[in-house]
């Protein structure tokens, strides 16, 4: 077992903040702020380039679009929203494919901490250049490389707050996502209504605020969180015990998972691409009979997804007082299936509305929010506990890195996906997304039932090959 210091054994045993470590009082606000910058941008992406961006007069201003395009388009015109989907398809798929290299830069070259403040340096860099059509490219891949900078890191720093064996961690990552939650809801407030009623640029200068703000609350509570690991670098020239073979088999399985937790979010992330597009044609967006900006609907989205974020952790610290609380393979089951009900609401109402003629309520907008955030609440964070939890020690940001990879894929998914918006019927398009979503629980069930000990942490039957070397050891 590995020594921890002092520092780190006063942080695992520190209750002070609900129950939980006061770094997890900070990382969860640090992160609330950075999400209100990424959401707040994220949320007018779409709409700015179909609005205004990559119509003429402004895309002749973009430097490198023209060669950008034509990768893009490889031969075959593209309309405008197939366009701008296939950007932010790209670019949200990106944000989540650099954790990777984020964490191999903290693991081997930087540390966490000094990781994290160079990622939150890039990503506010990247949002004020958002503020300006030439730049638009180079905002987007400081937001790419700021984010992987960031993101795996943060959610590895949560993890290490706590002991190996400590069951609040899956507790820990909802709560953290509560924080998320809290920064997206103001976000779109805050910049679609700078950016409808002002000026689009000011929207993204608002978000680049945000993230500075993020950067100052995470280094007022560094002290609060446990020291970075040595770097890799370090520890490979001491000797060091090789992974087990239980270990290697862990990883392999994660892996694996990867693409079925890509097709389980392609509901839940198509809401700021063509779910906003769809909603800005196609719904009645009046609510309580007031009219309100297609970019609010985000923000009723994340009220609905704190709502049912801090419903899941109250809900599971009940049920466990009372029945067997389900392993993380369980939840992530439970939540494949209301997202995929979720999903299938908003095909009920596009189907109503073409029969009556119509535009689509509202209801069924709000009764799929309820369900799909239902879904995320026991898929997104329970992933990222589950996948911290298995990771190696040494290799810890390396594997949460890998594990933003089924994000990069179910990304480029939306990205493709939201191109068929325009070519076929809503209904068909959502039903789509719906089957994705159940079919990726489905295959969760099934991988619960066969590998549910492997990934449970518990100790297995050791190798032949393991004990004859381990005798061999012991033998004088």
């Amino acid at each position: 077992m590995t020594a921890i210091s002092g520092r780190e054994a006063a942080i695992h045993q520190d209750r002070a903040f609900l129950g939980h470590p006061r770094g997890l009082a900070f990382l969860a606000f640090t992160e609330a702020w950075e999400r209100f910058s990424y959401y707040g941008m994220q949320t007018l992406l779409v709409l700015y380039m179909t609005k205004q961006l990559l119509r003429p007069g402004h895309i002749e201003r973009i430097a490198g679009f023209g060669p950008f395009r034509a990768v893009l388009e490889h031969g075959h015109a593209m309309t405008i929203v197939a366009l701008a989907s296939a950007i932010f398809g790209l670019y949200t798929a990106m944000v989540y494919a650099t954790p990777a290299l984020g964490g191999l830069l903290a693991d081997r070259v930087l540390g966490r901490t000094r990781t994290i403040v160079l990622g939150a340096l890039l990503m506010a860099l990247g949002h004020f250049l958002m503020a300006f059509d030439q730049s638009f490219l180079v905002a987007l891949l400081c937001l790419m490389l700021g984010s992987g900078c960031f993101k795996g890191n943060i959610a590895t720093q949560v993890s290490s707050l706590y002991a190996p064996e400590d069951l609040r961690r899956a507790d820990a990552f909802q709560i953290f996502y509560l924080g998320i939650n809290a920064g997206v809801i103001s976000a779109p407030f805050v910049t679609g209504t700078l950016a409808e009623k002002v000026a689009w640029h000011y929207g993204f200068g608002a978000a680049g605020v945000g993230m500075l703000i993020s950067l100052v609350i995470y280094l007022a509570g560094r002290r609060h969180l446990p020291p970075d690991p040595p770097l890799r670098r370090e520890t490979e020239k001491a000797a060091r015990a090789p992974m087990t073979a239980q270990e290697w088999r862990s990883v392999i399985l994660l892996l694996c998972l990867l693409p079925v937790l890509a097709a389980s979010i392609v509901g839940n992330n198509q809401i700021f691409n063509a779910y906003l597009l769809w909603a800005d044609k196609s719904v009645d967006r009046h609510l309580f009979g007031v009219p309100f900006l297609t970019e609010y609907l985000v923000s009723i989205d994340s009220v609905v997804s704190v709502a049912t974020l801090a419903g899941m952790v109250i809900f599971w610290r009940w049920w466990k007082t009372r029945f067997k609380e389900p392993d993380e393979l369980g939840k992530i089951v439970i939540g494949c299936l209301f997202g995929g009900v979720g999903v299938a609401c908003l095909a009920a109402g596009a189907a109503i509305a073409a029969a009556s003629g119509q535009k689509v309520s509202m209801g069924w907008l709000l009764a799929f929010h309820i369900l799909n955030d239902i879904g995320f609440a026991n898929v997104l964070p329970v992933g990222l506990a589950l996948y911290a939890r298995a990771a190696p020690r040494a290799l810890a940001g390396t594997i949460v890195g890998i594990y933003y990879l089924h994000l990069f894929a179910g990304n480029l998914a939306v990205g493709w996906l939201g191109g068929l918006l325009d070519k076929m019927p809503a209904v068909q398009f959502w039903l789509l997304h719906a089957a994705l979503v159940t079919g990726a629980g489905v295959v969760f069930f099934f991988v619960r039932l066969a590998f549910g000990r492997l990934l449970s942490g518990e100790p297995a039957e050791p190798d032949l090959a393991e004990v004859v070397a381990a005798d061999a050891q012991e033998t004088p």
